[in-house]
């Protein structure tokens, strides 16, 4: 997405090698008509898929797993970091730790919101060692439904999740790579 990859040349900043700061279009601020794009991009590369939800992890991944859902025309469901006094005590509960945040937080999805007849589209923000990604996967084969297939806006692909996705066998569709962060300059994967 040409339009994706000229605003993170404009907005984005680069922390350290490791570490791309979005703030204005990803994790803190978001841009309605950006997002909106972006859920029109994943909807039309997983056309033709069975999809009866779309799923992503709180929190920054909320904005284009909706504008994915509202374009497929399904529900979204999210997974929670922290309990609620609402919650149910028997939910889908994986610990991962977070490379940004530099902790270990629990994804948790209530068991009223996934079952063995959904088929899920699991939409992110960003990809970096993958460890939210297969807490959601462990907890989507819990719960007994199918992954359709996985949608990622950025994959940092100088680290290794996205490409162990893959090697487990999922479909995996990103909007933007990045290849290196070397020097405080953003290259992107052909």
């Amino acid at each position: 997405m040409d339009i994706l990859k000229d605003r993170i040349l404009k907005e984005a900043s680069v922390i350290n090698s490791g570490v791309l700061k979005l703030d204005s279009l990803l994790n803190h601020g978001v841009d309605p008509q950006l997002t909106m794009e972006m859920g029109k991009e994943f909807a039309a590369r997983f056309a033709g898929e069975k999809i009866t939800k779309v799923i992503t992890v709180e929190s920054s991944g909320i904005p284009v797993a909706f504008a994915t859902a509202f374009q497929l025309g399904v529900p979204l469901v999210f997974a929670r970091r922290k309990k609620t006094l609402l919650g149910e005590p028997d939910a889908y509960i994986e610990r991962v730790p977070s490379f940004t945040k530099g902790i270990v937080t629990d994804l948790i999805v209530s068991r009223d919101l996934l079952n063995a007849d959904d088929s899920v589209l699991f939409i992110d923000d960003i990809i970096a060692n993958g460890d939210a990604a297969r807490g959601l996967i462990k907890i989507i084969e819990q719960s007994g439904a199918s992954i359709s297939g996985i949608g990622i806006v950025l994959e940092k692909s100088f680290q290794a999740g996205g490409r162990t996705l893959r090697e487990l066998g999922f479909r995996l569709e990103t909007l933007v790579k990045i290849q290196s962060l070397d020097d405080n300059t953003i290259t992107f994967a052909d």
